[in-house]
């Protein structure tokens, strides 16, 4: 029989192959991920004395792994996305891109979750692999969101013609009356959507990542972390800045206001938004206000001054 320590060997030789294997195929953070199920699952074990040592406590992150997805769009990518939805397919999406969720938080929604009066939708459950659960990633998953008024307004028209609106009925329901598939969805609107508008990516981690890069410029970044519902941020910002509800709102708001503009002629809605150049003329106040001097001039009397 062979000996314990040539039996943790072999095992933790298998273990490390079949993460070199995943690394060839699947992307850096799901390599990383599967090292940490691996992980505690054998120690674990250990503890529970099923195996005297933890096999996988030597196993390496691959060295050559793929770099992880930095995609982003643009506002104007984004609009363009709902634009050419049917309303059915547009209410998940745009609720997505407003709210930054999750695709498990997304389409576990029932009417019972939804709040017309205080424009709010509560995260009571999620789903995984065409289950229900009743807890979230987080502990900041299961929570009451906000949601602007106009999208308040849809889902409230969305009820009234909705073949079973009862209060346990799912928002966005397939034809069966169940919850919707996330990869169904994936493949039916979003890569579709990806193909036919030229967009580097579309995935429901491309938006959450994409709502949280855009949105730095419409709130805090602890307003930021409240809409993506995140755990904690940096140990600074988590000590030292508190997230304050009406924040949140005015920051979803935004998203949302940026999201109904009308978007740019296809031709020029990828391209980058450029920033007005600031004219050198432009004009500065002193004082109280009723001197004024140009830019320019104050400059050159400044270089004769030296």
């Amino acid at each position: 029989m062979k000996s314990d320590s040539h039996y943790d060997r072999h095992l933790r030789r298998l273990k490390q192959t079949h993460l070199n294997k995943l690394a060839k195929t699947r992307s850096r953070d799901r390599v990383i991920q599967i090292r940490a199920y691996m992980r505690t699952i054998f120690s674990e074990a250990v503890d529970q004395d099923f195996i005297p040592k933890d096999p996988a406590r030597k196993v390496k992150v691959p060295a050559h792994l793929p770099e992880t997805d930095k995609t982003v769009l643009t506002w104007d990518q984004l609009r363009l996305a709902l634009v050419e939805l049917t309303p059915r397919d547009r209410m998940p999406l745009e609720l997505d891109m407003t709210n930054a969720l999750r695709p498990s938080e997304l389409l576990a929604f029932r009417w019972k979750c939804f709040d017309y009066e205080a424009s709010t939708l509560e995260i009571m459950e999620t789903v995984y692999k065409g289950k229900i659960r009743s807890w979230g990633k987080t502990k900041k998953s299961l929570t009451v969101i906000h949601i602007p008024r106009s999208f308040a307004d849809d889902l409230q028209k969305w009820r009234e013609k909705c073949p079973d609106s009862s209060p346990d009925a799912f928002i966005l329901a397939n034809e069966e009356g169940g919850f919707l598939d996330t990869d169904n969805y994936r493949k039916r609107v979003l890569h579709k959507l990806a193909r036919k508008l030229n967009l580097p990516k579309l995935t429901f981690q491309v938006i959450r990542r994409t709502v949280a890069t855009l949105a730095r410029r419409k709130g805090t970044v602890k307003d930021v972390q409240g809409v993506l519902r995140h755990s904690r941020t940096a140990t600074t910002t988590d000590i030292y800045m508190q997230e304050i509800p009406a924040g949140v709102r005015g920051t979803i708001d935004s998203i949302h206001r940026e999201l109904k503009k009308s978007p740019k002629p296809h031709g020029t809605a990828l391209s980058r938004e450029k920033e007005a150049p600031r004219s050198v003329e432009k004009k500065m106040r002193f004082g109280n206000g009723k001197t004024e001097v140009s830019a320019d001039r104050t400059f050159e009397e400044r270089r004769e001054r030296r």
